[in-house]
């Protein structure tokens, strides 16, 4: 019995996971290879769907850019030689995690900045929270001397 729910949760699982949508036409022969096509692919952003690698985009320009891949890899590219290939054609961009460099600094760096920016802020309003010594009145309270100085004036009205 156990056995049988363990098979069927680990079916449901698989049949839960992303498909990537490799047609069957553009797999290639050498299991290498495809592997290398297949983590390239991963790492490269589909110019139509945008938040997609083109391993999972169904869209014709992710397909002609996974055939891309596989040419360049039969011809005896690198990895880094197909991603530079591809970035020199689309730009930045078409990585899903783009390269440090300075036209993609601000993207690197703005998330740092803002995080540092909010704790300046939250250590600046605690600095400036007074602290109240004690017996000293809070928020609205009147000192004896101030309680004193306007019973004076109450009394001198009426």
């Amino acid at each position: 019995m156990t056995g049988v729910l363990a098979a069927a949760c680990v079916g449901l699982a698989l049949a839960a996971a992303p498909a990537a949508a490799v047609q069957p036409d553009e797999i290639l022969k050498d299991p290498a290879l495809e592997k290398r096509a297949r983590a390239i692919s991963a790492d490269l952003r589909c110019m139509v769907c945008q938040n997609q690698s083109i391993d999972d985009s169904d869209a014709p320009l992710a397909k002609d850019l996974r055939v891309l891949v596989r040419e360049r890899l039969v011809a005896g590219d690198s990895n880094a030689a197909v991603k530079d290939f591809l970035v020199a054609r689309y730009g930045q961009f078409v990585l899903l995690n783009p390269r440090f460099e300075w036209e993609t600094a601000l993207l690197w760096v703005t998330p740092f900045a803002v995080l540092g920016i909010g704790a300046g802020v939250l250590v600046l309003g605690a600095l400036r929270r007074r602290v109240v010594p004690a017996g000293e009145p809070v928020g609205g309270e009147l000192t004896e001397a101030e309680r004193a100085k306007l019973a004076e004036i109450l009394r001198d009205k009426s």
